[in-house]
């Protein structure tokens, strides 16, 4: 996993603990904004763990909330200065989806569904190139280069030889199709593809055209679960503005069955590697 001090996890475990104390003390988040001057929002973004919370943030709930042990106080204290290290990712400056990244750094598994895109974690050096140009065409040449380096550095949680990220891709046979950058290109990527299928902490379906209409029609999503069992299972769905991120059980428990019908509908780990071999092929020919 990722190292010890990860920010973006002790922002989730702090803020989650806020929440439980101030639901202890029985006050709503907007009693709390209303004590402290503060808005609600801001109480809800330090407890959902997506903003980063100093220490007089923590002494000054831990105050509203009449926390009498000082250890308790101190080792809160201790995860908000923790969370405001700084992550690998900081090196690139300021990157949009850095709150996945840090969620992705620290998951002990990561199940995906994709219908457009080969997932970032799989992509080669010259497919990522040929996508982000494609979906980002307005970007100059350097930001370009920034986005293909994050998503290089990213895959080191597949190749770590200690503690290798559980990953699970499920994909449609249209992103096989696709052809992005070029022939050769896509032949590179899809032998790629079926080269990593075959490590054994990595997973690959593919759903075929011939299957119809399925629930991945909704639209990609991850579901990424965590080695501490403090550590809520998280869904994220990737916008063109923003992001969205699901932590309530009934959002998990929905996400997580549909990703089942999808296994279910999808070819076999090896007769999806055999289909990608075969359209690898094709373009090989091509």
């Amino acid at each position: 996993m990722a190292s010890n001090v990860n920010p973006t996890v002790r922002r989730r475990r702090l803020g989650q603990e806020l929440r439980r104390l101030r639901e202890v003390k029985g006050m709503t988040a907007e009693e709390v904004a209303e004590r402290l001057l503060v808005s609600q929002s801001k109480i809800s973004r330090l407890e959902n763990g997506r903003r980063s919370i100093s220490q007089r943030d923590v002494r000054d709930l831990c105050g509203v909330y009449e926390v009498e042990d000082n250890r308790i106080v101190e080792s809160l204290m201790q995860m908000a200065k923790d969370s405001r290290q700084q992550g690998w990712w900081h090196a690139f400056g300021d990157i949009p989806y850095s709150v996945y990244i840090g969620l992705e750094t620290d998951a002990a598994s990561l199940r995906v569904y994709e219908s457009l895109i080969v997932p970032g974690l799989l992509q080669t050096r010259e497919y990522a190139q040929a996508v982000i140009e494609g979906m980002w065409p307005e970007e100059t040449p350097g930001d370009i280069e920034k986005r293909i380096q994050i998503r290089l550095k990213r895959q080191d949680r597949l190749t770590d030889p200690h503690d290798p990220l559980r990953f699970w891709a499920v994909i449609d046979e249209a992103l096989l199709r696709r052809v992005v950058g070029s022939p050769r290109i896509m032949a590179a990527q899809l032998g790629h593809l079926a080269q990593l299928s075959a490590q054994p902490h990595v997973t690959l379906q593919v759903v075929p055209y011939d299957v119809g209409a399925h629930p991945g029609m909704y639209g990609k999503f991850a579901i990424l679960e965590f080695q501490e069992a403090a550590d809520a299972t998280v869904v994220y769905l990737e916008g063109v503005t923003s992001d969205l991120y699901l932590e309530k059980a009934n959002d998990v428990q929905s996400y997580t069955v549909m990703y089942e019908h999808l296994r279910a509908k999808a070819l076999s780990a090896e007769q999806s590697r055999e289909f990608i071999n075969k359209i690898a092929a094709d373009y090989a020919a091509s």
